[in-house]
């Protein structure tokens, strides 16, 4: 990612069309972004950011941050925001593919989940196609336009991905 690259990140915090009915989650600061980017390019042990290409074309971003699961122990949380213009195309699913295979690839995390609302049924179909298995339900989980929602939660673990350099079958 460039600097030039944050104009496609802002337009997720800035336009409600752009982020989508599910991540909008009212006026934000845009220039937190910039900040963060000149603190550490979005990109450190606690988390990321890597820009979603199509061609030339920048088409959304993927995240992904760290969750402790115990005191000696965490995971990868990982999300995906995508342009109007990119949804339903199959970069989605693509893209959190090729994340999941970076993060185990590079860390030594065991687990990658994703959480989206339990009415976003393109996003869950996207996380099965990429290799996650729904685990279950979380009530009440994210407050988006004055109502608490529902979850599903996914996962993908170690032992289920295979890493291209990886000698095993």
């Amino acid at each position: 990612m460039a600097e030039d690259d944050l104009r496609v990140l802002e337009r997720f915090l800035t336009d409600p069309e752009a982020a989508g009915l599910f991540a909008w989650q009212g006026w934000s600061d845009p220039g937190r972004l910039r900040r963060m980017w000149a603190e550490n390019g979005l990109f450190d042990t606690e988390g990321g950011r890597l820009l979603v290409t199509c061609g030339a074309d920048r088409v959304g971003f993927v995240s992904w941050r760290k969750i402790l699961t115990s005191r000696t122990s965490s995971c990868w949380n990982l999300g995906i925001a995508l342009l109007p213009e990119a949804r339903g195309r199959g970069f989605g699913t693509r893209a959190q593919r090729l994340a999941v295979e970076y993060l185990f690839a590079h860390t030594q995390a065991a687990r990658v989940e994703a959480v989206t609302e339990i009415t976003n049924v393109a996003e869950q179909r996207a996380l099965e196609k990429a290799g996650f298995t729904r685990e279950g339900v979380l009530r009440g989980y994210a407050f988006r336009n004055g109502r608490w929602r529902d979850a599903v939660i996914y996962s993908v673990l170690r032992d289920e991905v295979h890493l291209a350099d990886d000698a095993t079958p």
